[in-house]
């Protein structure tokens, strides 16, 4: 069957009477969603819209971590035609209220009581006149604005008074919606600017689905933790799909919770951001410390690196090294992940070539994909039949791509967005004729793979004329475990520098281990031990570099960089800008020592 709309991702998923659409954790335990529950849930919370007086083309935003609602109040408003809005459950109140003003959010469901307070606080700001909550929150005792709680209700009320099916005449409105109806406006979580909302329709995210996970085995019985925030358009679609195909969605809404749910639950299906892959590299590095768990470690990392195109082709490996490298070390990588993982994709930013290279040598071949939340999202991945290490895989049959003179990645098909919300001109400057502009840079080869090379805004050209591509050097520095988040500036000077937020806890362990004492993080990063350890490990990097991509000075900051404090972006990417500003004088003060010491 090829889909049309997302409506008939619903239907599909609903029609399959599996008893584990869905698991939940409730009281400690993880709990199914049968498929008939999930229709009757829907069907309950279709009829409620109704009643709130939500039709075709009404925004209603969702608020809210991964959980079981998400994706019932989402089909709920796409059966209904009208226009999902995803917010980031992290934003700020001010944040919050941009998204809701700017898409005209009439309606907006919400997770718990501290969103309550949050949507409340902004909500004359905004033009929601209904409130959704899906914790079951006693509304007397939460501290609201005087004569707030009337705009509220229960979601389980929807569920509780609901019927099990949509009556005849919801169902023919759902199954009418059609594949140009706009689906969708998700807002684009800003490495660069203010957020702007890409508008997708049932058509551009169909498509995709019907193509993006050719070559794979996905299938009932199947198992996969939804833990990447729903918001983003990943995460979305790659639900999306696994409910079309029937693999059941295991939810877990705060990623701190995310190695105990993978022990848990146990699943078959990873689909994750390489910043999770980076953390299950350096809890490796940091447990095969001393002997003989080093020289142990570095024994199976050989043996598997001499397996290593085996595994890249699928095969497992049958030499006896190998079968005892993988017993006393892969499999237990493996098992902190649950143990019984047959599928990983990465996608969302770069993975890193060094980081598959570990990956592959033991014994876990990473697919990793690349999109845009413009494209639906994606445009290309490496699948189990056509898979090539170092680049993005081949791209999906129903699109077309092309190299700019300049570099740039362009693409058309039918995933591209049709514009930006409320925003003519922005829509304009996003393509070049038909062709949207990625504005990656990257290259194809002979055989019809895509490599990304970096994005075309964060090059950085310094004062002599050179380019720098900085996200592989970032990659190659976060493979130290001892680097939290690196990030390089330069642009428009002589030589580039790097700003690095440690992984404190490995320093901090580092630390008391080399007798380096510290009463805060300030004094830990300024202590000369410590700058130096980290000056060896730039040096290290360095030796790989061109002359021109050096990095001269480290900058060393007491700061980890999160989504919180706006350093990355939800999706765990760079907010280079925010953090080039925010250590500004830092940074003077780097190039102004260096020409001190080296002047013109």
């Amino acid at each position: 069957m090829s889909l049309s709309t997302l409506n008939d991702v619903f239907f599909a998923a609903v029609e399959r009477n599996l008893e584990r659409a869905m698991l939940h954790r409730e009281d400690g335990e993880w709990r199914p969603i049968s498929s008939s529950q999930l229709r009757s849930n829907v069907a309950g919370t279709v009829r409620a819209l109704q009643k709130l007086g939500v039709r075709k083309g009404d925004r209603v935003a969702i608020l809210s971590e991964n959980r079981p609602e998400w994706s019932t109040a989402d089909f709920a408003i796409l059966l209904l035609g009208a226009i999902t809005v995803p917010v980031y459950a992290t934003l700020t109140p001010e944040q919050t209220a941009y998204t809701l003003r700017d898409s005209g959010a009439s309606v907006v469901f919400l997770s718990t009581e501290h969103q309550l307070q949050k949507v409340q606080s902004i909500l004359p700001q905004t033009q929601v006149r209904r409130i959704v909550v899906m914790d079951r929150v006693e509304m007397d005792r939460v501290e609201l604005p005087s004569g707030a709680a009337s705009n509220c209700q229960l979601m389980n009320q929807f569920f509780d008074e609901g019927a099990s099916e949509l009556d005849p005449q919801a169902e023919a409105a759902a199954r009418s919606i059609q594949p140009d109806d706009l689906a969708t406006i998700i807002y684009t979580s800003g490495t660069t600017g203010i957020s702007k909302g890409v508008m997708l329709t049932h058509g551009n995210m169909a498509s995709n689905i019907n193509y993006s996970l050719l070559g794979f085995e996905m299938h009932p019985g199947l198992i996969s933790v939804s833990f990447l925030p729903l918001s983003h358009v990943t995460a979305r679609h790659v639900d999306f799909t696994l409910l079309y195909h029937g693999v059941t969605l295991a939810y877990c809404p705060l990623m701190e919770n995310l190695p105990a749910t993978l022990l848990e639950v146990r699943p078959t299906v990873c689909v994750s951001v390489p910043r999770v892959y980076e953390k299950v590299y350096a809890k490796t590095e940091m447990t095969a410390r001393g002997f003989p768990k080093r020289a142990i470690y570095q024994w199976a990392l050989s043996v598997g690196r001499d397996n290593k195109a085996a595994i890249l082709a699928g095969k497992t490996p049958a030499s006896p090294s190998w079968k005892l490298a993988n017993k006393l070390v892969f499999s237990k990588i493996r098992a902190g992940m649950g143990g019984k993982v047959e599928t990983f994709i990465s996608g969302g930013a770069p993975l890193g070539r060094e980081l598959a290279e570990w990956y592959a040598s033991v014994g876990i071949r990473i697919h990793e994909g690349y999109g845009l939340t413009e494209t639906s999202p994606v445009i290309a991945v490496n699948t189990p039949v056509n898979h090539r290490i170092g680049t993005v895989g081949k791209i999906l049959p129903n699109l077309e791509v092309r190299i700019a003179d300049d570099g740039e990645i362009l693409v058309r098909g039918p995933s591209v967005f049709k514009g930006y919300w409320n925003r003519p001109d922005e829509t304009q400057n996003a393509f070049l004729d038909e062709w949207f502009k990625t504005g990656d840079i990257g290259n194809v080869d002979a055989d019809g793979y895509l490599s990304v090379t970096d994005r075309k805004k964060e090059l950085i050209k310094t004062s002599g004329g050179k380019f720098i591509a900085p996200q592989p050097i970032e990659n190659s520095l976060k493979l130290n475990p001892l680097v939290g988040t690196a990030a390089i500036v330069g642009d428009k000077r002589k030589f580039a520098c790097v700003i690095l937020s440690p992984n404190f806890a490995l320093l901090e362990d580092w630390a008391r281990s080399e007798d380096v004492i510290f009463s805060s993080r300030a004094e830990l990063t300024a202590h000369p031990k410590v700058q130096a350890l980290y000056q060896e490990i730039v040096e290290g990097v360095n030796q790989n570099l061109a002359r021109f991509e050096k990095l001269k000075r480290v900058l060393l900051v007491p700061d980890e960089f999160t989504p919180d404090n706006g350093a990355l972006t939800p999706t765990m990417k760079l907010r280079r800008r925010v953090i080039e500003e925010r250590y500004r004088d830092q940074i003077d003060e780097l190039y102004a020592e260096a020409e001190t010491v080296n002047p013109p």
